[in-house]
């Protein structure tokens, strides 16, 4: 069982609160280092902290008697290098790493150096940058294209720093496990088949001139986004589609079959009944044709189109579609996405556990790098807890550090057991400030100013509700004048918001004012019209030349959307919105992959096939520059720009697509100029990005959505770290331990679920300047805890889940075991909720 925390005493609360170590028998100053106890030599390998003793600030234990041992009797089993690893394993645990890497302290600094930030920023430019090539490489916009050699050598360089990294991964990491993954493979297999798709490109250019050498290799570019490390949030959602996709193909193949089934009804009922479209088109002439005009209907773009012939011809052949509509669309779509919201949670849940069972096997190997027996327990001590924090936290005070070791020890021994170590990546995750970083610029530089009275009412008054009715009165006032276009009053709103910016900026500091979403985008909006109406008066620009300062001005007007985030039925809407943003930026990785992909694939087939010219000059060639396109519904509704002729178009085709509507005319005009098979290229995008990727990406909102929902409705969700902060009084807005009604060890009452504990927090608001904590107030160190509201989707889930498994549960030694499917369990109401 969980050990519950003891009940603390006020004197700990104090000493806490006024940053200063207080004991009966000793006071350790944080800024006055003590000379510890005992006189044994030190380890010649570790740089020991002499301001520290083996029992941390208490120079004897809890019955008054001397500590049991020196300070080289902590560390005697340790080296540096054992520290060195401790300390990566517990960062690895904290950033969410998964690496298997050797444990010789050579391969530990290279692993080190592996994760330094500049090189993963770099790589992270590299990728981009190759990426980016498809804009000047053939086919690309006019003046855009650069000579082919220049883009290969530039792509050579990408190329070099990409096996720079795949072999400084290769050196450190076990080989058998190196080589066991396939991402690894995949990394190697595309740069190989990059240098040999380069020297065949460069043969085809210069040997045969009368055909166009094709760079086959391009489509493979985002594969180095997906496989290198770095990529582990896009990875994962790839890794989520992957195990997705063969639990649904059941369903898939059955509505193809489907699909093809009334394709062959509709060919018998329709062909030889000398039907044609309004355009002419023959109705039903081919199998293949009918294949495609009905799985055009699954997605309602050509409805009610394909069904007008038949239906003026016998209106008894409205059932065939409806039955169709009926089985295919309203069934079969829902059954698709209610298959693909069934496996996502399924893999997301999985993805999860695995997360939580690698941070924990990680902490669990450091804490035995560490560990020594006490009182017949294995324990971390007060010295080594400060030895590790050193390089796990560089640069923080003592202070700091032994608060860190507080929220974990259980029973005020200054020694952390295994599974309150195993939560130590929790606690490394929320943010710990002292005074002075909570103070603001101004307030640092001159505090005298800062803090006098006039300043104290300006801040009062900024910090008031009145002051947020006020401008948001202000900003529907504005909405009202745009409205009514009257342009007179543009300085004076322009004025009005400027000095709430500036008020806001004294008040809450720079630091904590650009935290706010809303925050900065005033700013930047804001900002911008000043800049923009300077420039408009200075050179008396006329409407027709300068209306950059209408669009900042409806900008503006868009914080509306903040003032009904108050309103309690629109909150875990727009909260949602708000929390699933990171992961949004995810997902839309994933689907610039599938675009990037299908953009260049597009970029080969069908290049300069099609071109834009105004449809209303006379000089000006006739049907998109192909005259396959005469008569056409392509020609007809004007979507000759819509080809791909350079990557940035072939991106807007593939959103169109998307979209749905109109797809297949698009896709008719492609068709048109090339043949049928063409098809194949639309199916296939719209099977991949639309129904699979798409799905997944609603499966995902709707989780959120959920999750927030079921947050809101049934109260906080904490972890023990959070929990035990919040007993210590040390979250920001509180103002003292909070004190669990704990029964007597001979009382059997329980606690009521869910009970309202005596703690004094800020409001759960979502206003952009009550939801800013007034932080000048707090006093000693404080951590920075989170409303269950705001945070990440990623987080919820995981404390959710680790109320489900054991505290020292490390998970299955092969991590494949927890994607396995454990067999028929027992059917329970909770198992199908």
């Amino acid at each position: 069982m969980t050990e519950s925390p003891q009940p603390l005493k006020e004197d700990l609360a104090i000493e806490i609160e006024q940053n200063v170590t207080v004991s009966k028998n000793h006071i350790v100053d944080p800024e006055m280092p003590s000379e510890p106890e005992g006189n044994g030599a030190k380890n010649p390998n570790i740089n020991i902290d002499t301001s520290v003793s083996d029992h941390g600030p208490n120079h004897t234990t809890s019955d008054g008697s001397p500590p049991k041992w020196g300070i080289h009797e902590d560390l005697e089993h340790l080296q540096e290098d054992d520290m060195i690893l401790a300390a990566t394993l517990v960062i690895d645990a904290k950033e969410g790493r998964n690496f298997t890497f050797k444990t010789d302290p050579t391969y530990v600094r290279s692993y080190n150096l592996y994760h330094k930030f500049y090189l993963r920023y770099l790589l992270y430019f590299m990728i981009l940058f190759n990426l980016s090539l498809a804009l000047f490489e053939r086919p690309a916009k006019s003046g855009w294209e650069i000579p082919y050699w220049a883009s290969m050598l530039l792509e050579t360089m990408c190329l070099a720093f990409f096996i720079y990294r795949f072999l400084h991964s290769a050196y450190f990491s076990q080989r058998e496990v190196f080589f066991r993954d396939t991402k690894n493979w995949l990394i190697l297999v595309v740069i190989v088949l990059t240098f040999i798709d380069m020297i065949c490109y460069v043969i085809w250019d210069n040997v045969t001139h009368s055909t166009r050498p094709i760079r086959w290799s391009r489509p493979l570019r985002p594969l180095f986004l997906i496989n290198f490390p770095d990529g582990k949030q896009i990875r994962r959602a790839f890794r989520n589609i992957r195990r997705t996709v063969p639990e649904i193909m059941n369903v898939l193949i059955l509505f193809l079959l489907s699909v093809l089934l009334f394709a062959l009804l509709a060919l018998k009922l329709f062909s030889r009944r000398d039907l044609v479209y309004a355009n002419g088109d023959p109705y039903f002439e081919t199998y293949l044709d009918s294949i495609w005009d009905l799985y055009v209907l699954v997605t309602t773009a050509n409805s009610p189109d394909v069904m007008m012939p038949a239906y003026d011809s016998s209106n008894w052949f409205a059932l065939f579609f409806i039955f169709y509509i009926v089985i295919c669309w309203l069934i079969f779509m829902s059954i698709v996405l209610a298959a693909i919201y069934y496996s996502y949670r399924k893999n997301l849940k999985n993805e999860i556990k695995a997360a939580v069972y690698g941070k924990r096997r990680k902490l669990a190997q450091a804490f035995d790098i560490l560990k020594v027996p006490h009182g017949g327990r294995q324990v971390v001590t007060y010295t080594v807890w400060c030895e590790l924090m050193k390089r796990v936290i560089p640069n923080r005070s003592r202070s700091h550090i032994d608060l860190l070791i507080r929220v974990l020890d259980i029973d005020g021994s200054n020694m952390i057991r295994k599974q309150q170590f195993l939560k130590l990546a929790d606690l490394l995750e929320l943010q710990l400030s002292e005074v002075k970083d909570r103070q603001t610029f101004l307030e640092q530089k001159v505090p005298v100013i800062y803090n006098s009275f006039i300043s104290r009412i300006v801040k009062l008054v900024v910090r008031h509700k009145a002051f947020r009715y006020f401008f948001d009165f202000m900003i529907f006032v504005n909405a009202w004048f745009i409205g009514f276009d009257l342009d007179e009053a543009d300085w004076f709103f322009l004025g009005i918001f400027m000095l709430e910016i500036v008020l806001k900026l004294y008040t809450f500091g720079p630091r904590e004012f650009f935290r706010v979403f809303w925050n900065v985008f005033d700013f930047v909006v804001i900002g911008a019209a000043v800049i923009a109406s300077a420039i408009e008066t200075i050179e008396d620009s006329t409407y027709e030349e300068f209306q950059l300062l209408d669009y900042l001005l409806v900008l503006r007007v868009l914080r509306l959307f903040k003032i009904f985030g108050s309103i309690k039925r629109f909150k875990v809407i727009l909260q949602t919105i708000i929390n699933i943003g990171p992961s949004i930026i995810t997902y839309g990785g994933v689907i610039l992959v599938f675009y990037y992909i299908f953009a260049i694939i597009g970029m080969e087939i069908f290049q300069n096939l099609i071109h834009y010219y105004d449809y209303y000059k006379e000089d000006s060639p006739p049907f998109c520059g192909n005259s396959a396109l005469n008569g056409t519904q392509f020609y007809k509704f004007h979507y000759c720009n819509n080809n791909f002729n350079d990557l940035l178009r072939s991106l807007v085709v593939l959103v169109e697509l998307t979209v749905v509507n109109q797809w297949h005319v698009l896709a008719s005009g492609f068709v048109a100029v090339t043949s049928k098979v063409a098809r194949l290229y639309f199916f296939c995008f719209h099977m991949c990005c639309v129904i699979i990727v798409l799905n997944i990406f609603i499966a995902f909102i709707l989780e959120a959505f959920i999750l927030e929902y079921t947050i809101q409705k049934v109260g906080k969700l904490e972890s023990y770290v959070e929990q035990k902060i919040r007993d210590l009084g040390l979250g920001i807005g509180q103002t003292g331990p909070r004190q669990r009604q704990l029964s007597a060890a001979n009382d059997n009452s329980e606690l009521v679920p869910n009970e309202e504990l005596n703690i004094v927090e800020q409001p759960d608001s979502d206003s952009d300047t009550e939801s800013i904590p007034d932080l000048s107030v707090e006093k000693g160190l404080r951590f920075h805890l989170k409303k269950k509201s705001r945070k990440k989707v990623e987080v919820l889930l995981q404390q959710m889940f680790e109320g489900e498994i054991d505290p020292e549960d490390e998970g299955p030694e092969n991590e494949t075991e927890i994607y396995v499917d454990k067999g028929p369990r027992r059917l329970t109401l909770d198992t199908v909720a």
